[in-house]
């Protein structure tokens, strides 16, 4: 009886057992099969490498591969294991072979390692070879061969084996001894990779070069025998020369590979949107470029060009190369908030024509203004008393810009911009004020490339789609590879402008004044149109620009990292120039196509730009954004009643001396009739009023300077005595005489150019 229990008790024994083994070889290999670092690499659209950062632990080893190249496969496995797709990861005639010789001769002859136990062998680090590691990798190859095809072993292999130095893995190898990638090795190049595992510590290219070469022709010959390369092949590869030194890796796109590291994580392998060929030229752009700027102490430079009907960027400069970085070469600033200058204006030129609040050749006004301690200038310095707004947006003229969102609401205007996607509007709308439209908010040279990427879509979208919009495909932007989003019917509503309002937007920007090398394109049947826009900050610390066509946008920043400005450090001097460079190196585009069925066509005022009233005598018609049929009709036409000779205007009391003649006439206030009349010679104020038909509560005269309740600071000059204030003011009337009081004391007489200096006391005052 005790026997047979004993008996029962050895089988469950060793059924105990057998599950535990069975247990153990399932869960044998760890997850992942490879515990290591790797480098960071980036490849471009077409798989070029981009660049790559070495791992942490100073290696350069690539990330996984998921397939090896025919070439190194066939060399690989004829050189290392050519019963390799025959075992099942122990090649049993081998071990026997090895084992004979090596008890025979009490050393170790020749190992019996498969490719599937090598790859074992690196995974546990390379430990002493011995009996025991041996059959613990003989173990382990049999497992990985259980669960894991031939080719996913095979890309094991060529992901970690040592080429020598510092040089791990197929890739790295690849790039490091031949500048190219592994599918373009030829028949010689993966023989010389195949056989550098075998001694990566002896042999590796640069050294033992005579070595090295018997080694990868005798593989040669074997290929050839194996009827992988014919007799041509084989000859020409025996004469080809082995690698010398490594070559250092590319580093075409340095700052997105770090941006991309800060963002996605470090170790992996990013197949980027980039184009190479497009990238090397603008780098070389780039570098060209800031080398002219130097001899100015403007140092740095930035440039995205972004593909509009994918939004995938297609080069990405984050900064000008400097092997010693003094002068902080390594920021990207893509990414870096910087003072946007003007290049806000074409947003809210096309938020005002979307909402119907002015028509593109609306006239606003162009003076000296102050709004408490804001003092808008325009960057001439020069006024012209009035202008259409697109004029305003093509020459980018700060006070009728100011004077528009004074009209839209700052507040609206920066909500809006939020929506956009303008991130680094993270003060509340009041810490920016009118200002926010020259220059007083910041923005990354990546969102403003992607928002102008998002209105040109969003036209080209509404053209595809025949009259729809894809709000989805708003702010789409990525330099990392991701299934393009074709664009699908889904609203009739546009996202922020409608196509209308961004093809008038677009075609003020065509009219912007181009860099003098680029003076007359208009006149040329060939040309590229490009709207563009430029922008300068406050002090001249950043440069903008950034063009727009149906099929790229290119954004370009030019400046001081650190913001030291320079007086010839402006958007149109020192940006516009290297935009142009670069579309010039993109080659022609066309044209985007005008949504007639998104706009209406409309009776305009032809000297107001406004719908005529009643008053307007000159009208012409033009397409506007289908909201224009609701803007105001002209407020600067009204119907005057002239004596019969035209010298003065009259009233109904006085026809009668005079006559009365009605007619139409344009006329402007009259601070901003004072700057308007000295770019329109043609340009008329109304005649006086004769005697006795003054009308009462008509003011014909405008202050320019100072502004009620404006506080005054008095400077001391080199010599140390005050500086007289100049006041100015004008009147409709060119032949007006002006008398000047300061607190009902007579202060001085002008008359042509109404000027007056003085010097007041410290404290208030009323000027009349």
């Amino acid at each position: 009886m005790s026997g047979k229990i004993t008996g029962k008790l050895w089988k469950w024994k060793w059924r105990i057992v057998l599950v535990m083994v069975v247990i153990w070889f399932i869960q044998a290999l760890p997850d992942p099969l490879f515990d290591t670092q790797y480098c960071t690499v980036m490849y471009s659209a077409e798989n070029r490498l981009l660049g790559a950062v070495i791992s942490a632990d100073e290696q350069w080893r690539f990330p996984e591969r998921t397939d090896v190249p025919e070439k190194f496969s066939k060399a690989l496995t004829c050189f290392e294991d050519k019963h390799f797709y025959d075992h099942c990861g122990v090649y049993l005639p081998s071990v026997a072979r090895a084992a004979f010789q090596n008890i025979s001769s009490s050393q170790r002859v020749s190992g019996a390692s498969t490719i599937t136990m090598q790859v074992i062998r690196m995974s546990r680090n390379n430990p002493p070879r011995n009996i025991g590691e041996k059959i613990i990798e003989m173990i382990l190859a049999l497992r990985l061969e259980a669960s894991h095809s031939k080719e996913e072993i095979l890309c094991y292999y060529a992901s970690h084996a040592p080429f020598g130095s510092n040089v791990v893995g197929l890739d790295a190898a690849a790039w490091r001894y031949f500048g190219r990638t592994p599918e373009e090795l030829s028949w010689a190049e993966s023989a010389t990779l195949a056989v550098l595992p075998n001694a990566p510590s002896l042999i590796f290219p640069g050294r033992n070069q005579e070595r090295l070469l018997t080694k990868r022709n005798r593989l040669l010959d074997k290929l050839h025998a194996a009827g992988f390369i014919d007799e041509h092949d084989l000859s020409l590869a025996k004469v080809e020369p082995l690698p010398g030194q490594p070559h250092a890796l590319p580093q075409d796109a340095s700052h997105l590979l770090h941006t991309s590291i800060m963002r996605y994580g470090q170790g992996k392998r990013y197949a980027s949107t980039i184009k190479s060929e497009i990238q090397k030229q603008v780098n070389q752009a780039v570098e060209r470029h800031i080398s002219s700027t130097r001899w100015d102490e403007i140092h740095n430079a930035a440039a995205i060009v972004i593909e509009v009907s994918t939004g995938n960027v297609l080069a990405y400069v984050g900064n000008t190369s400097d092997p010693s970085n003094s002068h902080g070469n390594q920021v990207d600033i893509v990414q870096a908030p910087r003072s946007t200058g003007s290049i806000l204006k074409p947003f809210l030129y096309a938020a005002m024509l979307d909402d119907g609040l002015m028509l593109p050749n609306t006239l606003y006004p162009d003076i000296p203004l102050q709004y408490e301690a804001f003092a808008p200038k325009n960057f001439s310095e020069e006024y012209d008393g009035a202008v259409p707004a697109s004029e305003a947006l093509s020459r980018s003229l700060n006070v009728p810009s100011v004077v528009m969102l004074r009209d839209y609401s700052y507040t609206r205007f920066y909500h809006l911009l939020q929506r956009m996607g303008f991130s680094q509007l993270n003060q509340p709308s009041d810490h920016y004020g009118l200002s926010i439209i020259l220059g007083g908010a910041e923005a990354s040279l990546w969102d403003i490339g992607r928002i102008y990427a998002s209105m040109a879509r969003t036209l080209n979208d509404w053209t595809n789609l025949n009259g729809a919009y894809d709000p989805d495909r708003w702010n789409t932007g990525q330099w990392i590879r991701t299934d393009v989003q074709l664009p699908e019917k889904k609203s009739q509503s546009p996202p922020f402008f409608s196509a209308g309002s961004i093809w008038s937007t677009y075609e003020a920007l065509l009219r912007v004044n181009r860099p003098d090398e680029e003076t007359g394109w208009e006149n040329f049947a060939n040309s590229r149109r490009i709207a563009w826009k430029t922008g300068t900050s406050f002090g001249n610390r950043d440069a903008w620009a950034v063009g727009t066509t149906p099929e790229y946008v290119v954004a370009v920043w030019v400046g001081n990292h650190d913001g030291i400005g320079r007086p010839s450090l402006t958007g149109a001097r020192s940006a516009a120039p290297l935009m142009f460079d670069i579309f010039r190196q993109l080659g022609n585009t066309g044209w985007f196509a005008t949504p007639y069925d998104d706009m209406a066509k409309v009776a305009v005022c032809s000297e107001s730009g406004m719908k005529p009233g009643s008053a307007c005598n000159h009208v012409d018609s033009m397409f506007v954004p289908s909201q224009g049929i609701h803007t105001q009709t002209c407020t600067y036409h009204s119907l005057l009643h002239l004596s019969d000779d035209g010298r003065y205007q009259v009233s109904r009391e006085g026809s009668e001396e005079y006559g009365i003649n009605p007619r139409c006439w344009f006329s402007l206030p009259a601070v901003q009739a004072h700057y308007y009349r000295k770019g329109h010679p043609g340009y008329k104020d109304p005649p006086p009023f004769a005697p006795g038909c003054e009308p009462h509560g008509q003011i014909p005269i405008g202050l320019i300077y100072p502004k009620s309740d404006l506080r005054i600071l008095i400077s001391r000059g080199f010599d140390g005595e005050y500086i007289p204030a100049v006041l100015e003011a004008a009147h409709t009337r060119p032949d007006a005489k002006l008398f000047w009081h300061i607190d009902d004391q007579f202060a001085g007489q002008t008359s042509g150019t109404h000027k007056l200096s003085v010097l007041p006391e410290s404290g208030r005052h009323k000027l009349t």
